[in-house]
């Protein structure tokens, strides 16, 4: 992989730390990005535009498409121009992001703060890999085969449940306060700012070696198919988590799939189903029983934490922590408050 000219160095994939579970959601999209794209939640400095650029390079064209606030759905869908398909009956059509986004990452920040309809629209396109615009009779459709990468922090508010819902996998993400971790993150962040080409070319075989599984998982996926007891299995856990309707299985076991395909396993086993169980079902889950976790020692921790610039980049708000409760005193004797504008006796 090739740095363009001028162009922004990105942090690479394989030198995000302590973010198993994110990478691993990631990785699970670009697989099969019909899973529906990852909601990332979390606060900010979390290492959510960092790890969704690093992403977008191991993709085929490497495409990194932001979504901004206030953006129209014409900006996002593309339009037509009705004027020429009435007078030659040509259908010009002005692509919006979702075209520019194919065969790469688009990315929503604050997704929970985007009008509904533009968020009905984004994972449609996404659930589905095509883009269909129609203007007064008139349409045009277009391949749109991205990852949809939505981050928001809960602070800000939530997306309703109709739409969280349609988000396939889901990370949550938290500030990280072990020690050492925070000393990994803030040197790896250093030595990347002080000579970005030397910290990528340290990572270059990891990340072909990412290029590579992702194209290979790609390709295997028609291969691998479900035996009764990985069915019976994502029936249990959905069952037992209360979710509404099927979308949870159908997700379970594409991300399952996805993640045995990446890991070159000949089929799909139990243990794939719950290594992807927690993602699937975190924005999902009704009834409070605890979330399956990895049962081996390779499995990627489902612990979130921290990652990102020590000298603030960019992109980063590397530091955050959430405000802290003032110390407040109960007053326990009404009557013995004496009012300002009292008079004295």
């Amino acid at each position: 992989m090739s740095e363009a000219s001028g162009t922004r160095a990105v942090f690479p994939f394989s030198a995000l730390i302590g973010q198993q579970a994110l990478q691993q959601a990631l990785l699970l999209a670009a697989v099969d990005p019909g899973i529906g794209g990852v909601l990332v939640s979390g606060p900010r400095g979390t290492a959510k535009s960092t790890a969704a650029r690093a992403l977008a390079e191991l993709l085929p064209e490497g495409q990194f498409v932001t979504l901004p606030l206030g953006a129209s759905e014409d900006r996002l869908i593309g339009t037509l121009d009705i004027e020429s398909a009435l007078r030659d009956a040509s259908v010009r059509f002005s692509p919006g992001l979702l075209a520019k986004a194919h065969r790469g990452v688009l990315y929503v920040d604050e997704v929970n703060l985007l009008p509904d309809g533009l968020v009905d629209a984004l994972l449609d396109a996404a659930a589905s890999g095509v883009n269909t615009v129609e203007r007064d009779g008139v349409s045009h459709t277009h391949d749109a085969r991205f990852v949809l990468i939505g981050t928001m922090n809960p602070e800000e508010g939530e997306l309703r449940p109709q739409l969280t819902d349609r988000f396939g996998l889901m990370v949550a993400l938290e500030n990280c306060f072990e020690p050492q971790t925070r000393q990994d993150i803030v040197k790896a962040r250093l030595a990347f700012d002080l000579d970005p080409s030397a910290f990528r070319a340290r990572h270059a075989g990891q990340s072909d070696a990412y290029v590579s599984r992702i194209r290979a998982a790609r390709a295997a996926l028609a291969q691998l198919s479900f035996d009764d007891e990985v069915h019976a299995h994502v029936s249990t856990l959905c069952i037992a988590a209360g979710v509404d309707g099927l979308r949870a299985d159908l997700v379970m076991l594409r991300a399952a799939r996805a993640l045995a395909a990446f890991e070159q396993a000949d089929a799909v086993t139990i243990a794939h189903v719950d290594r992807v169980a927690g993602s699937v079902l975190l924005h999902r889950r009704r009834l409070h029983e605890p979330v399956v976790q990895p049962h081996d020692a390779s499995a990627p921790s489902q612990e979130p934490s921290a990652a990102a610039s020590a000298n603030a980049a960019a992109d980063s708000d590397y530091g955050y922590l959430p405000p802290e409760p003032t110390g407040t005193a109960r007053v326990t004797n009404v009557k013995s408050v004496i009012p300002l504008n009292a008079k004295k006796h």
